[in-house]
C-alpha cells in the first residue's frame, strides 16, 4: 500500500513537467503493488492519461480551479472539519507532532492537514495505523469526490482508491451535513471573495487572547466556515480530531 500512497498523494499535487515525466513510473508502481480494485485502477488510468498527454499550463489551470479557488474542495483536511473555531489550530499542532513522533519533520511553510502531505506520510508507517487513519477522513474524501464527480473531473477516481485502501465508509448522517453545506462555484469570483476573507487582524489589549499565540495556529487562515448541522469537537487529545460530531 505504501507505493500506492505515494503514487496518489503525487497525483494530487500541483502539475509539474516532473510529474508528467514519471506518469510511465506512477503506471508501474501501481502495476507492482495491484493494491487498487480493477474498476478503481480503470479510472485513475484516466487522470493519468491526462496528465501525460494535456498541455501543463492547462493542467494547472484546471488544479487552480478546482483545489486552490473552490473552497468545498479544498484539499486541506481541516478546512472541511473544523470551520471558524480554534480547534483548528489546536488539529493542525496535533497532527504535526504525530508527524514528528514518527520522525518526518515539515518544513516551515508546510501545513500537515494538506492531503498530499499526509498521503505521503501514511505512505511510511505500518500500513494498519495508515488505514486506520485514512479511514478517519472518509467522509472528507467521500464529501470530495462526489463534488468532484458532479463536475465530471477525473480528479474523483483518486478520492475512489483513497476509500478503497481505507476499507471505511462515511457515516451517512456526517456525509449528508457536510454536502449540505455551499458548494463554491469558482467562476463566482464575489461569492469567492467573499469565502475566503481574512479576519481582521488586532492589536493592543486582548489582541493575544483573541488571536492565540500558537505560531502554527497563527498561519491558518481564518474564516473557517462549519458544514450545517455539525457541531465542532472541542477536545484536544492526543490525535489529530478529523471526525465530526452530529447535532442532536
Amino acid at each position: 500500500m505504501k507505493k500506492t500512497l505515494k503514487v496518489l498523494s503525487a497525483v494530487l499535487s500541483y502539475p509539474t513537467a516532473e510529474l508528467q515525466a514519471a506518469v510511465p513510473e506512477i503506471r508501474a508502481a501501481l502495476d507492482q503493488e495491484a493494491r487498487l480494485p480493477q474498476k478503481c485502477r480503470d479510472r485513475t488510468d484516466r487522470i493519468l492519461d491526462q496528465l501525460a498527454t494535456w498541455d501543463l499550463y492547462e493542467l494547472q489551470e484546471r488544479y487552480i480551479l478546482l483545489f486552490d479557488r473552490t473552497r468545498s474542495l479544498s484539499l486541506s483536511l481541516f478546512e472541511h472539519v473544523h470551520g471558524e473555531g480554534r480547534d483548528r489550530g489546536q488539529a493542525m499542532v496535533d497532527l504535526k507532532q504525530l508527524y514528528e513522533r514518527h520522525g518526518l519533520e515539515l518544513a516551515s511553510n508546510e501545513l500537515p492537514d494538506y492531503l498530499p502531505l499526509f498521503l505521503e506520510f501514511l505512505s511510511v508507517i505500518p500500513e494498519a495505523e495508515a488505514r486506520e487513519l485514512l479511514g478517519e477522513t472518509a467522509h472528507i474524501l467521500e464529501a470530495i469526490r462526489q463534488r468532484l464527480k458532479k463536475r465530471k473531473a477525473p480528479y474523483s477516481s483518486v478520492f475512489s482508491s483513497l476509500q478503497a485502501l481505507s476499507r471505511s465508509a462515511p457515516a451517512s448522517e456526517i456525509l449528508d451535513a457536510m454536502l449540505a453545506a455551499p458548494d463554491d462555484d469558482p467562476d463566482d469570483l464575489e461569492a469567492l471573495d467573499a469565502a475566503w476573507v481574512d479576519e481582521e487582524v488586532k492589536f493592543g489589549p486582548g489582541a493575544a487572547t483573541e488571536c492565540g499565540t500558537d505560531d502554527i495556529a497563527a498561519r491558518i487562515r481564518a474564516a473557517r466556515r462549519p458544514a450545517a448541522g455539525v457541531e465542532q469537537n472541542t477536545g484536544r487529545g492526543k490525535r489529530p480530531v478529523v471526525t465530526y460530531t452530529t447535532r442532536t
